[in-house]
């Protein structure tokens, strides 16, 4: 097999994700975490956005299975990552989750980044996260970098928020 290396221009352009009820994967997506509708069609399709793109995330009731969220340790989607441009406007996000009473799944400090987990209504994983600048990143001796998992000070990160 050749080897190809994709453009350092790549990213992920957006993700579709299957839920059960459009207006509670709404009420989580919009109403909580703060994206547009770009376009809904019916029940049954919302293309949302951050900043005007026609849509990072998409949700679908297309298909549905009443069977609910595959079980945990099974393969699929592990979570969805949202990046946000800064730790300022990170901490801004934590804040409205933790005063709206929202339950985290976890938070961690990676070396490279600061992240809260968290589950949309459907049980899909999702993280929320900015990356430190990249001169802070955590590099080995040999120029290799060396991501980690250590505690993140929630309560710490909501109090630098106003």
């Amino acid at each position: 097999m050749s080897t190809y290396t994709a453009p350092d221009q790549f990213t992920v352009g957006h993700i579709h994700l299957k839920v059960k009820e459009l207006p509670r994967a709404l009420s989580f997506y919009v109403d909580l975490l703060g994206l547009q509708v770009m376009q809904q069609i019916d029940n049954q399709v919302a293309f949302l956005s951050a900043g005007g793109y026609h849509h990072h995330v998409a949700l679908n009731t297309w298909g549905h299975s009443l069977q609910g969220p595959p079980a945990p340790r099974t393969t699929g989607l592990y979570h969805v990552a949202f990046k946000y441009p800064s730790r300022i406007e990170f901490a801004k996000i934590v804040k409205r989750l933790v005063e709206a009473g929202y339950p985290l799944t976890g938070s961690a400090d990676h070396g490279v980044s600061e992240a809260i987990y968290l589950n949309d209504p459907d049980l899909n994983g999702v993280e929320l996260y900015w990356d430190k600048p990249q001169s802070e990143w955590p590099i080995d001796a040999n120029g290799k970098l060396q991501m980690y998992t250590e505690y993140l000070n929630v309560d710490a990160l909501v109090a630098s928020v106003a």
